[in-house]
């Protein structure tokens, strides 16, 4: 501003008057003194006028420009691979199946009964974005934040696509084929269903259906997808316990199955792990650096933090026990313990409070290796801490940096923590993650920031998002494969 002040004072016509007061007097001195005058006058006003304008124009650039410094300098650069997926470079296109609507949104018209435990209806609402959460902005005019199922990433992908650029109206162009079936949705709705048959009716409809088709034909399926929003273990049962056959039936396994947790040891190399869908869906990419440049400067008074509860079974119960034990005995742990009945962890607000006020967010693996609460973690700024290499290292290849896992996690084997005598601790969580250099802890949480827009489902009426969101992701990666394939 000194510089601004000092241009100002220069050209100012009252402080040179003196310098240039014969200048003045000559070139007028044909003029009569009041004409004179005037000119003079006129001449001094539009003078200070121009200055002033260029002064507050220069203001308001400055003041931008700081704005966008805050914003875009210390938010990653998300576009450069937008461009070349949202134009579809490369001969990407993708067929969407208008499915008969018992495979996908019929299903809803009985939400109630869509899950053993919990009413679905409120989750499948807003296109399996669930409720609103207008609290979670200070102001806007279409939330970005809702509160999302974490087993209905199959609805949200749908609803993408139906609005996506890479999509085709003629499937005689089309590269890749999506097959939109809410299979966790049918699958969820039968899991005490003691008729086996029953379980497994709609996925050998869907089969059949698949097959009648000359798209199907060409390849065999092999160019063909379906995205599940539950694990894979719901749909390969085995010796008639839980869940349906999905997985298990051959022509499936031709296809790509996209899953929120793949079987690690998938022989058929057929499944892909996508993100649990988390609360946020931003519709562009000023939203997504928006939150970004919120979650960097985020101040973090808990070293670490565990949000969960126990769980049964020797293994997944005696980790979940020890974190659990740890952090209520550690004073720079913070636990939000969930359990049956209220609970602060049902609402995201919570949960996100938590977690970005913590540097590190342990991970214990759930009812299976992976959890939702992962992606609700780099969503708030928070390092994951991993006991198992399947909650993500083995399920995420496309959405997580291959390489080294330590610039974005911490992995601490979960056998480290079992109790010798039941009474002393093998590893102390807290002094692993304490002796972690500040400088360090800034580099790795930087990287997590820069994960969010690739693990964040964009919301579905977004047309220009400005990065690549997990369907964007998912579809450059199917892409990838089907070239690979050369079907």
């Amino acid at each position: 501003m000194a510089v601004k002040k000092k241009s100002i004072s220069s050209a100012s016509p009252w402080t040179e008057k003196g310098k240039y007061s014969k200048t003045n007097e000559i070139h007028y001195s044909f003029l009569k003194p009041q004409l004179r005058h005037a000119l003079l006058l006129c001449f001094l006003l539009s003078v200070w006028f121009v200055i002033l304008r260029c002064f507050l124009l220069s203001s308001s650039t400055s003041e931008n420009n700081i704005e966008k410094l805050n914003v875009d300098e210390k938010a990653p650069k998300t576009t450069s691979k937008s461009s070349a997926i949202s134009k579809c470079e490369g001969g990407m296109s993708v067929y969407l199946y208008d499915m008969p609507a018992e495979f996908n949104k019929g299903l809803l018209k009985d939400c109630s009964h869509l899950n053993s435990y919990t009413d679905m209806c409120p989750h499948v609402a807003n296109r399996g974005l669930g409720q609103p959460l207008s609290y979670m902005v200070e102001s806007a005019v279409a939330t970005t934040w809702f509160a999302t199922h974490q087993f209905i990433a199959e609805m949200i992908f749908h609803a993408r696509m139906e609005n996506h650029p890479c999509r085709v109206l003629d499937p005689i162009n089309a590269k890749l084929f999506y097959v939109p079936f809410y299979g966790g949705l049918d699958a969820s709705s039968k899991f005490h269903d003691a008729n086996l048959t029953a379980r497994d009716e709609l996925a050998v409809r869907l089969v059949d259906y698949l097959r009648s088709k000359p798209w199907w034909e060409r390849h065999h399926g092999k160019d063909h997808f379906l995205v599940l929003g539950r694990t894979a273990w719901d749909f390969l049962r085995r010796n008639n316990n839980f869940g349906n056959s999905l997985l298990n039936l051959p022509d499936v396994q031709n296809m790509s199955v996209l899953t929120v947790e793949r079987n690690p040891w998938d022989r058929v190399h057929n499944q892909h792990g996508i993100p649990y869908p988390s609360y946020f869906h931003p519709y562009t990419s000023h939203d997504m650096m928006t939150w970004q440049n919120r979650m960097r400067q985020s101040s973090r008074p808990h070293l670490f933090s565990f949000i969960g509860g126990p769980r049964r079974g020797v293994q997944k119960a005696a980790v979940r026990d020890e974190l659990i034990r740890q952090c209520s005995e550690s004073g720079r742990c913070k636990l939000l313990k969930c359990g049956k009945g209220p609970s602060k962890c049902h609402y995201p607000i919570e949960v996100l409070k938590v977690m970005s006020q913590s540097q590190f967010c342990l991970q214990a693996p759930g009812d299976s290796f992976t959890r939702r609460s992962t992606f609700d973690s780099v969503l708030a700024g928070c390092i994951p801490v991993f006991f198992s290499p399947h909650t993500v290292y083995t399920q995420y290849e496309w959405f997580f940096p291959a390489g080294d896992a330590r610039e974005y996690s911490v992995y601490i084997d979960e056998n480290a923590l079992k109790t010798g005598n039941g009474s002393k601790r093998v590893v102390s969580i807290e002094e692993e993650l304490f002796k972690i250099e500040r400088e360090k802890v800034e580099r790795m949480r930087s990287a997590v920031i820069n994960l969010m827009p690739r693990l964040t489902y964009a919301h579905p009426n977004a047309t220009d998002l400005g990065f690549q969101d997990a369907v964007d992701v998912a579809l450059e990666a199917l892409w990838a494969k089907r070239l690979k394939l050369n079907v």
